[in-house]
C-alpha cells in the first residue's frame, strides 16, 4: 500500500485546504471522506454561492472558550492570503453585504474544483465514501487507521493523521460526531457544543402571532446582555430566522430573552412628535404603515393602539409605543436543531491544542481543524476563514 505522509479524515473546506497546502511543501496526503464527492458542505453554502470569507474578519469575530486561540491561525493566514489563493486559480471574490465575499461566478462548485484540481496535480489521493471506523495509535507513535470502502474493511498507518470531521451539522451532508469521539477516545476535553446560526422558534400562545407574519422580513437591531447585531430579521410560522436573528443565536442560551429594536435607524417617539406638530390628524396605523408593512403595522395593533389618532396619544401611551418598537422582548423555546444549523458551537476545547500548530498537546501527530474545534464564527464567510486558516497551518507541520 502507499505510504502518506498524513491522512486527512474530512474533504472539507479544512481538510482540502490542508492537503493542497502540504502537497505545496513537498508532503503527499491521503484524505478519506464519507460523503460521495469532496466539499459536500461548501457545494450548499450561500445557497449554492459559497461566501468564502469576509473582508472584515478578525478574532472578534469568533466565540471560543479562549478568545484569542484563533489568533495565531490568523496571522498565519489572513483574509488577503485567501484572496489572493482563490484569485491565482480563477476565482475573483465580490463583495456583498457587510464584508461577505462571493465568487463572481456564483457558483460553489468553482471553490471545489480548484481543491479538486490542486490534489489531483499533486497527487494528492482523495477516497471518497470511506467511512472511518477507528483510529488507533500504534507503540511505534504511528496511527492505524480503520475504514470501510466498497464494503470491505481497510488499513493504513500514517505518522500523523488531521481530524477535519466538521461538526454536527447537517446530518443529511454526512455530518456526524466523529471528531468529538476521537478526541475523547484520545482524552480530550470538549466544550459544550449545540446548534449556531441557527433559527429561534416560539410556541405556546404567542406563536400564532408570528405565523400570521410568515414570510415578512424586518431590518432590526437584535440585542442581548452580551451583544447586539443589525441586519434583517425573517418571521416565520414556527418563529424567527434571518441573518441578526442566526447571528444572535450563537450567543443565546435556552431560558433567555433577546430584545428586539425594530426601528434601530429612526426613533418612534420623535416621529409621532414631528407629525404632532404637522397637523396630528394621522393615526398610529398609517405612521406604521410608512415604517413597515401594512401586514406588519397591523399585526402590532395585538400590542398597540393603531388606530389611534397620533394627536390624542397621550404620554404614556407614546411611552408605550416606543417601548414596544425599540425594545420588544421575545424569549425563545428553543431552536431548529442541527439539521438547520449552520455550524456547531463548542467542540474540541482549545486548552487541548497548540494555538500555532493545531496538534493535540498530549498526542503528538494528532490534529485538529475547522469546525469540530471551538472556534466558531459569525454569519457572512468567518467559518470558512478559519476552515482555510486552521488548514493552512496544520499543512505547515505534516
Amino acid at each position: 500500500m502507499d505510504k502518506f505522509d498524513a491522512v486527512i479524515i474530512g474533504a472539507g473546506a479544512c481538510g482540502l485546504m490542508c492537503a493542497v497546502q502540504a502537497g505545496f511543501v513537498g508532503k503527499r496526503i491521503l484524505i478519506l471522506e464519507k460523503n460521495d464527492k469532496p466539499g459536500a458542505k461548501i457545494l450548499i453554502s450561500g445557497g449554492g454561492r459559497c461566501n468564502y470569507t469576509n473582508l472584515y474578519s478578525t478574532e472578534a469575530n469568533f466565540i471560543s472558550e479562549n478568545e484569542h486561540f484563533c489568533k495565531s491561525a490568523f496571522s498565519q493566514w489572513t483574509v488577503e492570503d485567501t484572496i489572493q489563493f482563490f484569485e491565482t486559480y480563477g476565482i475573483i471574490g465580490k463583495e456583498k453585504t457587510l464584508g461577505q465575499l462571493f465568487p463572481i461566478s456564483n457558483n460553489a462548485k468553482d471553490i471545489v474544483q480548484v481543491f479538486e484540481n490542486l490534489c489531483d496535480e499533486m497527487g494528492q489521493e482523495i477516497i471518497c465514501r470511506a467511512e472511518v471506523k477507528s483510529v488507533l495509535q500504534l507503540a511505534s507513535g504511528e496511527f492505524e487507521i480503520s475504514y470501510e470502502h466498497q464494503y470491505k474493511t481497510k488499513m493504513i498507518t500514517s505518522p500523523k493523521v488531521v481530524i477535519a470531521s466538521g461538526g454536527l451539522p447537517i446530518q443529511k451532508m454526512g455530518a456526524t460526531d466523529f471528531g468529538l469521539k476521537i478526541a475523547g477516545q484520545f482524552g480530550l476535553r470538549l466544550t459544550e457544543t449545540a446548534p449556531a446560526l441557527v433559527p429561534l422558534t416560539i410556541t405556546g400562545k404567542d406563536a400564532e402571532w408570528y405565523v400570521q407574519l410568515s414570510g415578512n422580513t424586518v431590518f432590526c437591531r437584535v440585542s442581548n446582555s452580551k451583544i447586539s447585531f443589525e441586519e434583517n430579521i425573517l418571521f416565520t410560522h414556527w418563529g424567527l430566522s434571518g441573518p441578526a436573528i442566526l447571528q444572535i443565536s450563537s450567543y443565546w442560551k435556552p431560558g433567555e430573552s433577546i430584545e428586539i429594536d425594530l426601528l434601530p435607524n429612526d426613533n418612534v417617539t420623535e416621529l409621532i412628535q414631528n407629525e404632532k406638530q404637522k397637523s396630528g390628524k394621522k393615526i398610529l396605523f398609517n405612521l406604521l404603515a410608512e415604517l413597515y408593512t401594512k401586514k406588519f403595522a397591523d399585526a402590532l395593533g395585538k400590542f398597540l393602539s393603531v388606530d389611534k389618532n397620533l394627536a390624542s396619544l397621550t404620554k404614556e401611551e407614546v411611552q408605550k409605543i416606543d417601548e414596544q418598537i425599540h425594545h420588544f422582548k421575545v424569549k425563545p423555546a428553543g431552536d431548529k436543531g442541527y439539521d438547520k444549523a449552520e455550524v456547531m458551537r463548542g467542540g474540541v476545547s482549545t486548552d487541548e491544542l497548540s494555538s500555532k500548530t493545531l496538534e493535540a498537546k498530549k498526542i503528538s501527530g494528532l490534529y485538529f481543524g475547522g469546525e469540530c474545534v471551538d472556534v466558531t464564527g459569525w454569519l457572512g464567510g468567518y467559518n470558512f476563514q478559519w476552515a482555510w486558516a486552521s488548514g493552512f497551518v496544520i499543512a505547515q507541520q505534516l
